[in-house]
């Protein structure tokens, strides 16, 4: 199974920037894409942004469509959400996860990471 580590939230300002990375440990040909989700206090987690190992296709979820970019190194086993322009309301946990099938339902992820804060002040 894939194992995933997030890394590089953390705390910032309206309009600020944060990159976000998430590790993959022992990929294998099971593992077809990568998504990032996040989950804010008292809310379900949603699908943020998800890219193919192979091709690099994307896919985004409407509102984050602009802001946000997720790209990968496959030498490193490594998938990146470029966060721009962040407001209050991007404040969540952030998750990545692995799937077999490019979807962007949460249903079809099968591994997850812990997740990481990113906290955006007003």
């Amino acid at each position: 199974q894939v194992q995933l580590v997030e890394s590089g939230g953390g705390l910032v300002q309206a309009g600020g920037s944060l990159r976000l990375s998430c590790a993959a440990s022992r990929r294998t040909f099971n593992s077809y894409a990568v998504g990032w989700f996040r989950q804010a206090p008292g809310k379900e987690r949603v699908f943020v942004a998800g890219i193919t190992w192979g091709t690099g296709s994307t896919d985004y979820a409407d509102s984050m469509k602009g802001r946000f970019t997720i790209s990968k190194d496959n030498a490193k086993n490594v998938v990146y959400l470029q966060m721009n322009s962040l407001k209050p309301e991007d404040t969540a946990v952030y998750y990545c996860a692995s799937t077999r099938i490019r979807t962007m339902k949460k249903e079809g992820y099968n591994s997850w990471g812990q997740g990481t804060q990113v906290t955006v002040s007003s």
